[in-house]
């Protein structure tokens, strides 16, 4: 019996196999996942070639970055001035590209990090979004510093908001950013466990607190947002109902649907750790999944895992 995922309107199936690598390529980790208005993938993967690029039927474009980056490459996104921008939380760098890999801009200083906590760019940043009104670039930073930041088209410093914390307008890791029709600021808070939601210039709106550390956050055409979300950490790892999943939202917050099976695993409906979410123009969802750095590279001996997914929607 072929798998489906999802409920009512939000119904999804895999598609097995879909990527066709060349021989000796492999994905070790696909931390980012963006999608272009040709509806072509490009897939940030933490291997010898960065960022892969394909076409919607999972055919190899072309390849690009290979030596730009460290060894944790971590989220990407295009922007509506076909440009690739790329964040290395490594490098504490975003690095702005045309479509085939040229590099136009980079923003933050490579391996040269910002003081931990105190505000200023970057200090392993973890995504980036740009404004498809004002063009404006936004930046979640991240591992080391519970900021957003917000740069001109051009790459200057506008504003910065947020500092260490849980109440509304602080974060504890501001993994995943996003940005609506109407310039609304998406923030996926992992460690608090919610979604932070801002005007354009950082003012607190309202928040989502039923979701379990979310990684990945995107906005499909519909206003649907995907959030990836991770399981426990420590000795909760195993407790079900806690992650290794992707749920789905409306605009106003509410829970949609939810799929991925209570076990991880590399099964047609399971997960290990969700980190990248993407959709095309006809709905179709993107996953990488960083199931070697979460699990596979734990195991005696370590090995590599399925870490990315494509789901067709059905209805």
């Amino acid at each position: 019996m072929a798998v489906r995922l999802g409920s009512g309107n939000l119904l999804f199936e895999p598609v097995e196999a879909w990527e066709k690598l060349p021989p000796g390529w492999s994905f070790i980790d696909v931390a980012g996942v963006a999608v272009d208005a040709k509806d072509n993938v490009y897939v940030f993967n933490r291997g010898e070639h960065p960022v892969v690029v394909f076409d919607r039927d999972g055919n190899v474009l072309r390849s690009f970055g290979e030596g730009l980056f460290s060894q944790r490459p971590h989220g990407i996104h295009t922007g509506p001035d076909d440009s690739v921008y790329c964040v290395d939380d490594g490098l504490h760098t975003i690095q702005k590209f045309t479509l085939d890999g040229k590099l136009l801009m980079t923003l933050g200083s490579p391996n040269q990090p910002a003081p931990k906590w105190q505000g200023k760019p970057f200090n392993r940043p973890t995504h980036v979004a740009v404004s498809r009104v004002t063009g404006h670039l936004y930046v979640s930073d991240g591992y080391g510093n519970s900021r957003i930041h917000k740069f001109t088209p051009e790459g200057r410093l506008v504003l910065s908001w947020g500092e260490p914390g849980i109440d509304p307008g602080q974060f504890i890791r501001p993994h995943n950013v996003v940005i609506d029709k109407d310039d609304r600021v998406y923030v996926a808070d992992r460690e608090a466990h919610r979604v932070q939601v801002f005007d354009a210039n950082g003012r607190f709106l309202t928040m989502w607190n039923n979701i379990h550390r979310p990684d990945g956050i995107c906005l499909d055409a519909e206003g649907n947002f995907f959030i990836g979300e991770l399981n426990g950490m420590g000795g909760v790892d195993d407790a079900p109902g806690l992650g290794h999943r992707v749920s789905v939202y409306n605009l106003q917050g509410r829970l949609q649907t939810r799929f991925g099976e209570p076990e991880e695993g590399e099964g047609p409906g399971q997960f290990i750790a969700p980190h990248g979410v993407a959709v095309d123009s006809y709905g179709d969802l993107y996953v990488g999944d960083v199931a070697f750095t979460i699990r596979g590279r734990h195991m005696n001996p370590p090995r590599h895992l399925r870490c990315f997914r494509k789901f067709r929607r059905i209805r």
